[in-house]
């Protein structure tokens, strides 16, 4: 049976540390970066596909907030808009502008931030997304809470992560990506994984259920061992725990 971390035992952990990669992957990752963030190889499209349902999902609470404000974290190449209609202010979380700055939707974004802290709580959100994001976040955290006190009293959070740490996800990425790397570097993708998702999928939803009371969850596969993602709807956050 899978043994459960503790809250303690969880937050005790943050902020995280990446170590570095080792010189042959330093040498190529921003090479493979750029290939993955814009689906530029087979097995980038291949998981470009199955990620549109964490797309579609986020999307779908744009229907409550009709023209309200909308927060997104970790916006990448701002593909999230091909999911979703501009409907009132979106502004963006995301420090990497390489990813953004040629984008076609850069248009429809108000305002860019490089960090989640540097927004005014007294701004105020209907809507706060993040796709596929979560997972990279050394402080999360703080991010989280920095969450619950931006968002408006009936404002969600809407989050899809990867089933990072469970059995299909591991599965999946070693049997595409991970082949597809080895084939073109000679290297285990495995490395490159656990530089970049310091977080695992209980992780996140350990701390989101500690940070907020509402929360339902919806799983693209049967049970959470053999799902590939998972989306959280979250409501009503902890405001107290927020501010600690």
């Amino acid at each position: 049976m899978r043994k459960q971390k503790t809250i303690d035992e969880i937050m005790s952990q943050f902020p995280k540390s990446r170590k570095p990669l080792p010189d042959a992957y330093q040498k190529i990752y921003e090479q493979h970066y750029s290939e993955n963030r814009t689906a530029a190889t087979k097995a980038s499209k291949a998981t470009a596909f199955m990620e549109s349902w964490c797309h579609k999902h986020v999307a779908k609470t744009s229907d409550h907030i009709k023209n309200g404000a909308t927060l997104e974290i970790g916006a990448g190449t701002l593909n999230q808009f091909k999911y979703e209609k501009k409907a009132g202010v979106y502004d963006i979380v995301e420090p990497y502008s390489l990813l953004f700055q040629n984008s076609t939707f850069l248009k429809f974004v108000d305002n860019i931030y490089d960090d989640i802290s540097l927004i005014p709580l007294e701004k105020k959100y209907d809507r706060i997304t993040s796709v596929a994001s979560f997972e990279h976040i050394l402080n999360l955290p703080d991010v989280i809470k920095r969450c619950g006190l931006l968002l408006k009293e009936e404002g969600v959070l809407s989050v899809s992560i990867p089933n990072e740490g469970r059995f299909l996800w591991k599965f999946a990425y070693r049997n595409t990506s991970g082949r597809e790397f080895f084939r073109r570097f000679g290297l285990e993708y495995d490395v490159i994984m656990h530089y970049e998702h310091v977080n695992t999928a209980d992780e996140i939803e350990a701390l989101i259920k500690y940070f907020f009371q509402d929360i339902s969850l919806s799983l693209c596969g049967i049970g959470k061992n053999f799902s590939f993602y998972r989306y959280y709807l979250c409501r009503k956050p902890y405001i107290l725990r927020c501010k600690e």
